[in-house]
């Protein structure tokens, strides 16, 4: 018997098998939660996303969505509340920025677009999903929201950049978000993962340390795992966490704690 047996929801962010995505849908599917996938458009997109998913959700529910555009977020939890009856969790892990001004020294001549785009790919659409999950999870009793942050959005890592601005943007808006929805037993949290290498994480300059940082220096002499995140969002979609919401939720090893 699983902690999320009968539990179905939306993962919008899997990019291949080293993302933070994965490593949720992986560890809620374990618990017996049922996950549909949501990718960026375009036939590469789709395969890649397919093909990393194959491997947890046999024939997987796929849907291209481009976060930017609002008819797309409309048709994807369209399509969504037509083929599941439940959404009792909802899983945001998707950011954005031109690396060209991820790199340090580049924060303050970062363009007006550049910025912005950040700010509506990172943070806007956690809302913007939220605002459209709202009836079908309430309609079920309720659900959890859950978004993907970084210790970048309250310390300066240099390189980080907007990207940086944007996950505090992220993180304030969860719990904007988790007080509003409260109402309707909708828990909204953020995970502040450690750094992974990913697709999104090697955009980033001024990275390269971080591994051995953590290896040398953090509390548990070693680097976040995908699984350490997976176990947190399981805590998280289940009634283990009944009482948890507006929070941010390091998952780093205790880096953060660091004064270093």
């Amino acid at each position: 018997m699983g902690l999320l047996d009968g539990k179905q929801g939306l993962i919008v962010g899997v990019a291949n098998e080293r993302s933070y995505a994965f490593h949720i849908a992986e560890a809620l599917t374990q618990h017996g939660a049922t996950c549909a996938y949501a990718h960026l458009p375009g036939e590469k997109n789709e395969r890649r996303t397919g093909r990393a998913v194959e491997k947890i959700t046999p024939n997987p529910w796929l849907c291209p969505c481009d976060a930017s555009s609002d008819d797309d977020l409309d048709a994807l939890f369209e399509r969504y509340k037509k083929d599941f009856p439940r959404l009792d969790f909802l899983v945001h892990s998707i950011a954005f920025a031109d690396r060209d001004w991820l790199q340090p020294g580049k924060f303050c001549v970062t363009p007006r677009k550049a910025y912005l785009d950040a700010i509506d790919i990172s943070a806007y659409t956690l809302s913007a999903m939220a605002g459209r999950a709202k009836d079908q999870m309430a309609a079920n009793g309720g659900g959890s929201i859950m978004a993907m942050s970084y210790y970048g959005s309250e310390k300066v890592v240099p390189g980080y950049n907007v990207m940086g601005v944007a996950k505090a943007a992220l993180e304030a808006t969860s719990r904007y978000l988790a007080w509003e929805l409260g109402a309707f037993n909708i828990r909204v949290n953020t995970i502040s993962g450690g750094y992974l290498r990913t697709l999104a994480s090697s955009a980033v300059g001024g990275v390269d340390t971080m591994e051995e940082m953590a290896r040398t220096k953090g509390p548990l002499r070693r680097g976040v795992e995908g699984s350490d995140v997976g176990k947190t969002a399981v805590y998280l979609a289940s009634e283990l966490g009944s009482g948890v919401t507006g929070e941010n939720i390091y998952v780093d090893c205790g880096m953060n704690i660091l004064g270093i």
